[in-house]
């Protein structure tokens, strides 16, 4: 571990996400609400925690940074951020004990999108703005933003791309890392203007629209409206979140292509073809299943409501337009199964990623096969390339991994006196990255009933899951720390 070289790249991340706190005070002032102080507090500390890191990094030299190096500095960043995101959360009295406050925070740059806020539309529009912001930061992610910079400080990042990017094989744009980071979040800007455009089109107000907008693109699930977006009732604001939630599920590698507009990877890539048929099955299915159970009078409603919920939760945003509980329990099941499922890898989205459940199909027909000609030369092969061994042990191992944190958070959450339906859910959906679960975490629940103790286990498998669950894991292995 070169810890100086760490203490740098802290300082200049907890700066960067203290610094943002500046954009909410521009609602404080036009509001002209009280919450202005409990920004301005928070700023100062972010400030002297970055100054402190600062300090304790001032002799270290340039270095490219290393395996444990980058996994250290991704999981303590997220952790961090979420400590400084906390802190205007609990100095504006919004939530009553820190333990909400961080719970709010992870789960905003986790893009996780559970709540403990119960009257929404009664809190300050600063923090809500705060709120929605901190999805938006860590949606391309902190540290993808950081790359831009980190050349400059005279520490490479590689590593820290590979270990922060979701998905078992990062893709890089270009060979230069520092354009890789500025390419893809040109990408994330288009995407949020594009959408926040749109909104205004349809006669949302700016603070909705850049909220909203924030929440989708970041797949994050955050509103400023008690009841979601099914509040407005409105079946263009509904379709323009879906189509931008979709597209924020698909690797962003792809959409920078698309923009320079070359289509021959999106034609040729399996992961996304397998995204679209999930979501078009599902919806279809859904659809049928809600439209002959007397649940909609019409095929463009039950349409609309089920695709819109199908998108939602493979993309692990978590917005609502409906009370799926009321739905057949058949339908519940297939949403529960798609928050395991999560979007494409190289995306803002969450869960185990379409890629993953690819290669491990494609490993699974190919032992099959072995099994039948035990003497043949098997390969597996998504889009026409050849997996290496290395990436399918990695990707069966983070099955086991995944599979095994669930199994363990839920015995947790169970052991505090929730129902097995919440807790499985409830796991699920913050271990995905969801948000809203079902029984007393349904879409139309809160989190804040549970247990301070459950709270923080939730945040730390929210913080877990966005990472791609060995960045945390392995810090609590002492392989990582001997030299």
């Amino acid at each position: 571990m070169h810890f100086p070289v760490v203490f740098r790249v802290l300082s200049l991340l907890s700066a960067i996400v203290s610094l943002s706190m500046i954009l909410p005070l521009g609602w404080v002032a036009w509001d002209g609400s009280a919450d202005g102080k409990a920004f301005l507090l928070s700023i100062a500390a972010g400030l002297l925690v970055s100054g402190a890191f600062f300090l304790a990094g001032k002799k270290a030299g340039s270095y490219d940074l290393g395996i444990k190096d980058s996994f250290l500095v991704v999981a303590l960043i997220w952790i961090l951020a979420s400590f400084i995101g906390a802190l205007p959360f609990y100095l504006s009295g919004t939530v009553p004990t820190f333990t909400d406050a961080f719970f709010e925070s992870s789960s905003g740059f986790t893009t996780t999108g559970a709540s403990v806020l119960s009257d929404i539309e009664a809190v300050p529009r600063g923090i809500l703005f705060w709120r929605s912001l901190t999805h938006w930061l860590g949606g391309m992610g902190i540290i993808v933003l950081s790359l831009a910079i980190l050349p400059f400080l005279g520490v490479g990042g590689m590593e820290l791309f590979k270990a922060e990017v979701p998905g078992p094989i990062p893709e890089k744009i270009t060979p230069r890392i520092q354009q890789t980071a500025l390419y893809l979040w040109g990408v994330y800007a288009f995407l949020t203007a594009a959408e926040t455009a749109l909104l205004l089109l349809g006669g949302m107000n700016l603070f909705e629209a850049l909220t909203h907008t924030f929440g989708t693109v970041a797949t994050g699930g955050f509103s400023p409206l008690n009841r979601s977006v099914g509040q407005y009732g409105s079946a263009y604001f509904e379709w323009v979140i879906t189509i931008f939630m979709f597209l924020s599920g698909v690797n962003f590698v792809l959409h920078y292509r698309m923009l320079r507009r070359d289509f021959r990877p999106l034609a040729r890539d399996e992961e996304f073809r397998l995204y679209l048929w999930i979501v078009l099955g599902c919806t279809a299915v859904i659809s049928a299943v809600l439209l002959f159970g007397g649940h909609y009078d019409s095929i463009t409603e039950a349409v609309r409501y089920s695709a819109f919920q199908v998108v939602s939760i493979i993309t692990t945003t978590g917005f609502a337009t409906a009370d799926f509980e009321l739905w057949p329990v058949f339908v519940q099941i297939v949403l529960l199964l798609l928050m395991f499922a999560g979007a494409c890898a190289g995306s803002t989205g969450g869960g185990m990623k379409i890629l993953r459940l690819l290669v491990l199909g494609r490993h699974t027909r190919a032992e099959l096969k072995r099994v039948l000609h035990p003497s043949a030369v098997v390969s597996v092969k998504v889009g026409g390339k050849a997996i290496d061994d290395s990436i399918q042990s990695s990707v069966t191992s983070f099955l086991i991994l995944y599979v095994t944190i669930f199994i363990a958070g839920v015995f947790f959450i169970a052991s505090l006196g929730m129902d097995l339906l919440s807790a499985i859910s409830g796991v699920a959906a913050s271990l995905g990255n969801v948000g809203p679960g079902l029984g007393s975490l349904g879409p139309m629940d809160n989190y804040g009933a549970v247990p301070a103790a459950g709270k923080w286990v939730f945040s730390f498998l929210m913080i877990t899951g966005r990472l791609e669950l060995y960045t945390v894991i392995l810090l609590f292995l002492p392989e990582t720390w001997r030299k």
